[in-house]
C-alpha cells in the first residue's frame, strides 16, 4: 500500500495531462528520486558525529547512507582531503513515495511556526530543494538518542522540464507551498 503513488497514478497524472496538454502519458512529469544530505562541520571536535548522523539518516530514510569525504583541503575550515564531512542517501521507488508522504503529512506540520515551504526553491530544471533545521521533525528519531541537532537538506528530483510543471506536480501531490 502506497498512498502517494496511488494518488499520482489515479489523480495527479490525469490532472497534469489536462493542464499542460501533453500528447502522451510519457511526457507527464514524475518523481525520480529524493536525496537527503546532512553536512557535518564539527568532525574534528566530535568524531562520533558521523556515526550519529548515519544512524539518524538510516532511521529517517529506511536505508543505509554513505559517508561523503572532502574532495579538497580547506585550511580555513581545518578540513583535509579525505576527511568525512557529510552523509547522504538517495531514495527511489516505493520508499521515495513513502518518505515524501511522511514528509508532507507528518514532518512538515511538526515544524514550529510552519506557514508552508518556499515556492521559490526550484532550480530552473524542475527540481525542488528544502532544508530542515533539525532532524527531530521526523517522528521516528528518538529525542534522547541525539548527540547534536543537525540540519537536513532534502532535494526532490523530478522529470519535469520547467519549474512550473514541477510546482504543479508537487502541489497536486500535497506539498504545502507558502502563499
Amino acid at each position: 500500500m502506497n498512498r502517494l503513488k496511488d494518488k499520482y497514478k489515479d489523480e495527479v497524472r490525469d490532472a497534469l495531462m489536462k493542464e499542460f496538454e501533453y500528447s502522451t502519458v510519457m511526457q507527464v512529469p514524475k518523481l525520480e528520486k529524493i536525496v537527503l544530505n546532512i553536512g557535518l562541520g564539527n568532525v574534528r571536535e566530535n568524531p562520533k558525529a558521523v556515526e550519529s548522523a548515519v544512524r539518524d539518516l538510516t532511521t529517517i530514510s529506511g536505508q543505509k547512507p554513505i559517508v561523503v569525504n572532502a574532495r579538497k583541503s580547506v585550511a580555513n575550515f581545518k578540513l583535509r582531503e579525505g576527511m568525512p564531512n557529510g552523509v547522504k542517501v538517495t531514495i527511489r521507488g516505493d520508499r521515495m513515495y513513502q518518505f515524501l508522504d511522511k514528509l508532507i503529512s507528518i514532518a512538515l506540520p511538526r515544524v514550529r511556526d510552519f506557514r508552508g515551504v518556499n515556492p521559490n526553491s526550484f532550480d530552473g530544471h524542475g527540481n525542488y530543494s528544502l532544508g530542515a533545521r533539525e532532524q527531530l521533525i521526523f517522528p521516528e528519531v528518538d529525542y534522547d538518542s541525539i548527540d547534536k541537532i543537525n540540519g537536513l537538506d532534502i532535494a526532490i528530483v523530478t522529470t519535469a522540464k520547467t519549474d512550473e510543471e514541477a510546482k504543479a506536480l508537487l502541489t497536486l501531490l500535497g506539498m504545502p507551498f507558502r502563499k
